[in-house]
């Protein structure tokens, strides 16, 4: 999955300027390389873990379409106000007491928007649209800040403001209205929010600040490694109440395997070379963006749907899951593979076709194994992602990602 573009990339030896830059992006020791992920954003961090658990909650009560776009829609949100921290806490000093105030603040806030999560589309809603908007404010006050320090571009972080504000106007609203009018006007909110930095201010987003990339690319790999948890309490709690069955045993052991299969895919070569691939592109600040900001997203997604789907398939082994639990475990995996060939074009320029032809087979699987148990669909998920693992594990392979570093 690494191979060839590590290689083609291995001759980079030193960061280059952004190019065709609106304005050089500041410069500070919020950019210093070996800075990592602080204490305090840990403690932050763990907030996400309940509000990620909640979006599965939300997904399991209702596995239609319906209720798959409902739950993607606030994970949606969700992971837009974990990345968007990511970046102003990547433009701050690292010591910087409005960071850790800020973040503290934030870790209150986002406990209550997981809160409502369950029923933010119900009597929760204005609950959850309030506190969410603060949520964003605060991040628009600490990147306001990281520009007076020096360290973020103000005209970029001023077009954020307005498609910010526009977002958490309507996200409000929504609230207040309920029903079809509230799905509507939050898709818009999440539109708009997400159309800042992608078109409506992109030229300025190339100047908006240094990417710190040690801490950058650890941030989005730490909050992988915090939604393949969730799969694992998923797993845990699909079975807690069953007795344990050779049929358990099964089931559980080949969700655990999926789990391990997709931090591999992850964390084995690919996390590194992408990492290395940011420090020495030639336009660091929009590859980081399209492929963490935004296509970590699916990454995300993929692992939430397949966590729903191995709780079912925990939760009765011996008996067919539903169609929207097969479907779940299937092609959650499936999403997750397609998000990761995304990733790999955007930071490494050559298409994983293996991770295609791996997805493929996943739906394959959801598709031929609609009345067997539950334990032989996780099992035969694992065997797939066991296979995409082994290819990656080839002597070429290794050689040629070698090479590349």
């Amino acid at each position: 999955m690494i191979a060839d573009a590590a290689a083609s990339h291995g001759d980079a030896t030193t960061a280059s300027p952004p190019v065709e830059t609106a304005s050089e992006p500041p410069t500070d020791s919020a950019g210093d390389e070996d800075r990592l992920t602080s204490p305090v954003e840990l403690l932050w961090d763990l907030v996400f873990v309940f509000a990620i658990t909640q979006v599965t909650t939300l997904l399991s009560r209702d596995l239609s379409w319906a209720g798959l776009g409902r739950s993607m829609l606030v994970l949606a949100l969700v992971w837009w106000a974990w990345s968007a921290f990511v970046w102003a806490v990547n433009a701050q000093d690292a010591d910087s007491p409005t960071l850790r105030a800020a973040l503290l603040l934030s870790t209150l806030l986002i406990f209550i928007v997981g809160l409502a999560i369950p029923r933010a589309f119900g009597s929760a809603a204005v609950l959850f649209a309030t506190t969410y908007a603060a949520v964003r404010f605060v991040h628009l006050a600490l990147y306001a800040d990281a520009s007076r320090r020096g360290n973020a571009s103000r005209s970029a972080i001023a077009g954020f403001a307005v498609t910010v504000s526009a977002g958490m106007a309507l996200l409000i609203v929504g609230s207040l209205l309920g029903g079809t009018a509230q799905i509507a006007l939050w898709t818009a909110a999440a539109a708009i929010d997400y159309a800042g930095p992608a078109w409506l201010t992109r030229e300025r987003l190339r100047g908006i600040q240094q990417v710190a990339v040690a801490h950058f690319s650890e941030r989005y790999g730490l909050f992988i490694i915090i939604c393949l948890g969730e799969s694992i309490v998923g797993i845990g709690l699909g079975a807690r109440s069953r007795t344990i069955s050779a049929a358990l045993v099964a089931s559980v052991t080949a969700g655990l395997l999926i789990t391990i299969g997709l931090w591999w895919t992850y964390f084995h070569r690919f996390a590194a070379a992408a990492t290395q691939r940011l420090r020495t592109h030639a336009d660091p600040v929009l590859a980081a963006a399209d492929a963490y900001s935004y296509l970590h997203l699916v990454l995300v997604a993929g692992i939430i749907v397949f966590a729903v789907g191995m709780r079912a398939a925990a939760g009765h082994p011996a008996q067919p899951l539903d169609g929207g639990e097969r479907l779940a475990l299937c092609a959650g995996v499936a999403l997750y593979l397609i998000g990761h060939v995304a990733v790999h074009l955007r930071m490494l320029g050559s298409l994983d076709y293996e991770g295609l032809i791996g997805a493929a087979a996943l739906l394959a699987a959801w598709a031929l194994t609609g009345h067997v148990a539950a334990w032989f669909n996780a099992l035969a998920v694992a065997a797939i992602v066991a296979v995409l693992c082994a290819l990656e594990m080839r002597p070429d392979r290794r050689q040629l990602a070698a090479a590349g570093e």
